[in-house]
């Protein structure tokens, strides 16, 4: 069953800034006075399947309302002298990873990962396949960008295994497209989902963003329609964060105006409707997928998983980051790459692995993370599975946690029986609010996030 959408009062009442919990703690609680040594120490004695993140920062323009770690160039050449700095990398890295450990998953981020050449793509492949044993049925994807993709792109991912792929629409109204600098007409899009159909890929996830200028519910219900005209099997739907502090070039969508709040709210529950029409389940957060998609059916098995690239079908894998500020993470720790493109490269030409910051999770911060992340996958909390796992007594142990959610139930945002809690289908608009109950680093104050809805 889908989410009927909340009312006013209720998204009033608990829209307010909070983590998406693609960690615990969050990544705003790494630090640079963290252990180095402790960390390698980590990435040494785990075992068992690796997932490989790499990042791929480069893109040819800038699109104004972009949050993520990007250079924008024309230059090609840099890509081949990013490409010698990620092998220095690897070679320092692979020491430390017991040399049996296969890659169950690989993910390309950017950045436009496309932005590479074909025989740059061939380069990293290489690169790959000579360092790392890949599992027969490894999982890997990559994020493209259909105004940069050839069909030798599309070739170029598949000879690497890559059969999973996903790519920024954000919006199909040429106005809203002119605000945002992202000029990508429609027939793009179609385009690109034929390429990579025909190649062999099995997955496409296409990406939106509501809260963009000059968007309307009355233009995006266009946009919708366009985009599930292609037929993706999973939709990422995002919430415009605007953090022009951050990204001073956010500061140009502020001349065609910004909807007003009660615009995006109007969005959203648009969305919401018609891809719930359109048989999509809301799995949570900003992700829908159709109900027979990997994502939906670990979701009703009590499998899914949570990490650094949003959802999950694989649990149990520890991330190797690889690149410019890509973030890894171990049974008991995580850690994050250095930002600054010259000083990345610089650090690995001289033998240093590019550490910048990074956390190690104490017992009670693993106990807290596996609570979230249930909660944030299963949509529920079963109090017996903690108490014999970690040997607590649940409700003692996070009798605060609990206070908290009695108003929640009874706003109808969960229920509670006995030692089950389960989130209502209301709820899964607040999933990130009943998930800061049981948050153990948030202070009062704390504005550092998006809103959760």
């Amino acid at each position: 069953m889908n989410a009927p959408f909340p009312d006013d009062a209720l998204i009033a009442k608990y829209n307010r800034p909070g983590p998406r919990y693609t960690s615990y703690p969050p990544a705003t609680h790494f630090s640079e006075e963290v252990s180095a040594d402790a960390l390698w120490d980590e990435v040494s004695s785990d075992s068992g399947p690796l997932s490989l993140y790499l990042h791929l920062p480069f893109c040819e323009t800038l699109c104004w309302f972009c949050g993520c770690q990007t250079i924008t160039t024309t230059e090609r050449s840099r890509a081949d002298t990013y490409l010698d700095a990620l092998e220095q990398e690897i070679a320092l890295l692979k020491p430390l990873l017991k040399p049996d450990r296969k890659v169950a998953q690989l993910h390309f981020g950017g950045g436009t990962p496309n932005f590479l050449t074909p025989a740059q793509l061939d380069r990293v492949g290489q690169l790959l396949s000579d360092n790392f044993d890949f599992e027969l049925e490894a999982e890997c994807s990559v994020e493209l960008d259909p105004r940069r993709l050839t069909r030798e792109h599309v070739e170029a991912f598949a000879r690497m295994g890559v059969r999973r792929a996903s790519f920024g629409v954000q919006d199909c109204n040429p106005d809203v497209q002119e605000a945002i600098h992202r000029i990508q007409p429609t027939e793009l899009n179609h385009d690109c989902a034929r390429m990579l159909r025909e190649a062999g890929f099995t997955s496409l996830n296409l990406d939106l963003i509501y809260g963009l200028p000059k968007q309307t519910p009355e233009s995006f219900s266009e946009t919708l329609d366009e985009v599930l005209s292609i037929n993706p099997d999973r939709f990422a739907i995002f919430n415009y964060a605007h953090v022009p502090w951050m990204k001073p070039a956010q500061k140009m969508l502020e001349r065609a105006g910004l909807p007003a709040p009660e615009t995006k709210l109007a969005l959203l529950r648009l969305i919401v409707e018609t891809l719930s029409d359109a048989g999509y389940v809301y799995i949570g957060m900003d992700h829908f997928s159709r109900q027979d998609d990997e994502l939906a059916v670990a979701q009703r098995a009590g499998t899914l998983q949570r990490n650094f690239q949003g959802y999950s079908t694989r649990a149990g894998l520890d991330i190797v980051g690889l690149g410019l500020s890509s973030i890894s993470q171990t049974t008991g720790s995580y850690r994050q790459n250095i930002k600054d493109l010259k000083t990345y490269q610089e650090t690995v030409a001289a033998g240093k692995l590019p550490l910048a910051r990074g956390y190690l999770l104490s017992d009670e911060d693993k106990l807290r993370r596996e609570v979230i992340t249930r909660l944030m996958c299963d949509l529920a909390l079963d109090f017996t599975s903690f108490e014999e796992r970690y040997g607590i007594n649940f409700e003692e142990h996070f009798a605060e946690a609990l206070a908290a959610l009695v108003e929640m139930q009874a706003d109808g945002l969960l229920t509670r029986e006995g030692g089950f809690i389960s989130v209502t289908h209301t709820g899964r608009f607040f999933i990130r609010n009943i998930a800061m109950c049981f948050d153990g680093t948030l202070s009062s104050t704390e504005n550092r996030y998006s809103k959760t809805v």
